[in-house]
């Protein structure tokens, strides 16, 4: 029940972002128009990309609350992971694209209207300021939130940025500041980027939760009572912040659904793992291959070294 609403205040931090975004936007779009002011309508731009994305993590929320179905026993919780890997990917590309123009503008030493900039970047970060305390109570419940608050915090440290730049044009004239302070945001935002991307790249490759210790995990199950051995677990993610779990336990003669019970217990009260699957097999239970590959004891497929079987 938390997790549900929590969820939910997520989805309408994200929608409040996602509003105050476009007309800011829009603020800057108009605001080049009528200045003539080629970083303003540049920033509107990052913006509109931002307002997608943002868009993109809020109805991936929504598409995640679809019930299952036969073909899709686990619902449709991955469609956040498949929205928050777009937004990484475009805050890579974003990131380098900031470099690169950066690179480009003082090479060419454009001028700049530091007035107009400065009042408008001004704005714009009371606006992200906001957006970033709107999304930041969700970064670590969800990888969407996730991407979405890198990219708020992205657009606050442009707003920054731009407001530093304006101010050491309009004091000493210096044009190549715009410049300067684009690429040290760029800087700044590609590794914040890259662990996002990361992150989502473990989720899709179902590895081991960072939060979670297979070895610490195994050693607490093999301590309950009537837990003889443990083998062939696997710890994976379905999507942030529900851990998914599945093992075999072989017990030394305590009923087996008593042993299930503690089990299922300690794996959701302590680990907080969500989604448990757990094999309780007896004492004399035939080591015949036909419940798991994991155990040395089983059969291995031929052709499988037996050094990749744990």
């Amino acid at each position: 029940m938390h997790a549900h609403t929590e969820g939910f205040d997520s989805e309408r931090r994200l929608l409040v972002v996602v509003v105050i975004t476009a007309i800011y936007m829009l603020a800057e779009l108009v605001g080049g128009v009528l200045t003539g002011s080629l970083a303003l309508l540049a920033d509107s731009g990052h913006l509109l990309g931002d307002v997608l994305g943002l868009g993109m993590a809020l109805g991936a929320i929504r598409f995640a609350r679809r019930p299952a179905t036969a073909g899709k026993t686990y619902g449709f919780y991955r469609a956040e992971i498949l929205a928050a890997l777009i937004n990484s990917m475009a805050l890579v590309v974003v990131s380098l694209w900031i470099l690169s123009a950066a690179v480009q503008r003082l090479i060419s030493n454009s001028k700049v209207e530091a007035g107009p900039m400065l009042v408008i970047a001004l704005g714009g970060v009371v606006v992200t300021l906001v957006g970033a305390a709107l999304l930041h109570a969700g970064v670590h419940t969800s990888l969407n939130v996730r991407a979405a608050f890198l990219e708020v915090v992205g657009d606050l440290l442009g707003s920054v940025g731009t407001v530093i730049a304006a101010i050491i044009i309009l004091v000493t004239g210096w044009m190549p500041a715009d410049a300067l302070i684009s690429a040290i945001i760029g800087i700044l935002m590609l590794p914040r980027a890259v662990g996002l991307l990361r992150s989502v790249v473990d989720v899709l490759f179902e590895s081991t939760p960072r939060n979670l210790d297979i070895a610490a995990i195994e050693a607490a199950m093999r301590a309950q009572p009537g837990v003889e051995s443990v083998h062939d677990v696997h710890l994976w993610s379905i999507t942030s912040g529900f851990d998914a779990m599945s093992g075999h336990v072989r017990s030394n003669g305590r009923p087996s659904e008593d042993v299930l019970h503690d089990l299922r217990t300690l794996l959701r009260d302590h680990f907080h793992i969500q989604h448990v699957t757990l094999q309780v097999e007896a004492a004399d239970h035939a080591d015949d291959g036909a419940c798991c590959v994991a155990d040395p004891r089983c059969f291995v497929p031929s052709g499988v070294p037996r050094s990749f079987v744990r």
